[in-house]
């Protein structure tokens, strides 16, 4: 917390007297918080300690940058994001917390017997009762049961998302968003109940890829190249793979190789546009071989 408390005055002071601080705006600054998300994103799939705490602190600095923005406006304050935050949180694991210690100053996760609450079985619930509290034989014990629950949770709230996909942010990468698709309709029922079963989908899919490339029909070729994919990464999720981890480990592998064929070339002095292509095919398999990735 004193940290905390020494970073946020530092935040105010570079506000109150940095020239380029001063003059930052919401718009001026989503630019680089974009940026500074994929920063932290590549450092966390690099497993990189080091930059993943150093990126963690810039990202933080962009929460707080708005904050404080907001409460030069009378908007709202970094207390307020707080609390709005761990507001969500208690009400969102009734499995952990009792309603009424949504806007407790310390919040306690059950059981615990408040003097003022009557008896253990009327604090962990009762599904008669109207505290949204679960009963001991209603409680979520698997990640999938939560992730469930806190779905149907969000459709309740005044505040919430008004439909089960609505709040899937348009803004996301088109992998990331689809796999958040398919993962909030299976919260509420909507998925393959055999996961083999995706497999018949994909190949359907991939053939009717193939039968409008045939024809050479662009727009319905792109149609069902998205199907295909949209398909691929449905049966990526029921095998709880996650795609984009996936195919950004492929694209860093093909990087790796294929400077290795780029590196090989400068050193012979022979320059790729001049290779063959089994020249390169060649080197391709041995930088399998030597960088085993």
């Amino acid at each position: 917390m004193q940290a905390f408390g020494r970073f946020l005055d530092v935040l105010d002071a570079l506000r109150a007297n940095c020239p380029w601080d001063k003059k930052q705006t919401n718009e001026s600054l989503r630019p680089n918080t974009i940026e500074e998300t994929y920063e932290l994103c590549d450092a966390l799939i690099k497993n990189d300690i080091h930059d993943i705490c150093k990126e963690l602190g810039d990202v933080l600095l962009h929460i707080c940058f708005y904050a404080k923005i907001a409460e030069e406006k009378e908007q709202f304050d970094m207390a307020d994001v707080c609390n709005a935050l761990t507001r969500k949180m208690i009400t969102r694991h009734p499995h952990v917390y009792h309603p009424s210690q949504i806007d407790a100053e310390d919040p306690k996760p059950l059981p615990y017997v408040p003097s003022d609450l009557g008896s253990p079985r009327d604090i962990l619930g009762n599904p008669s009762d109207n505290l949204g509290q679960p009963s001991e034989s209603e409680k979520p014990t698997t990640v999938t049961q939560v992730l469930e629950n806190w779905e149907q949770i969000k459709l309740k709230e005044k505040d919430g998302n008004e439909s089960v996909l609505s709040g899937v942010p348009e803004a996301l990468p088109s992998l990331i968003k689809a796999y958040r698709i398919q993962d909030k309709a299976r919260n509420v029922g909507f998925d393959w109940e055999q996961k083999e079963d995706v497999w018949k989908k994909v190949r359907e899919e991939l053939d009717e890829l193939e039968a409008e490339l045939k024809k050479e029909d662009k727009e319905n070729s792109t149609k069902e190249l998205g199907d295909f994919l949209f398909s691929v990464i449905n049966a990526a999720r029921l095998y709880k793979l996650n795609p984009d981890n996936a195919l950004e480990m492929t694209n860093r592998k093909f990087i790796d190789r294929f400077n290795y064929i780029e590196a090989h070339s400068i050193k012979i002095g022979k320059p790729l546009k001049t290779m063959s292509l089994s020249e390169m095919d060649e080197l391709w398999n041995e930088a399998k071989k030597v960088l085993k990735n």
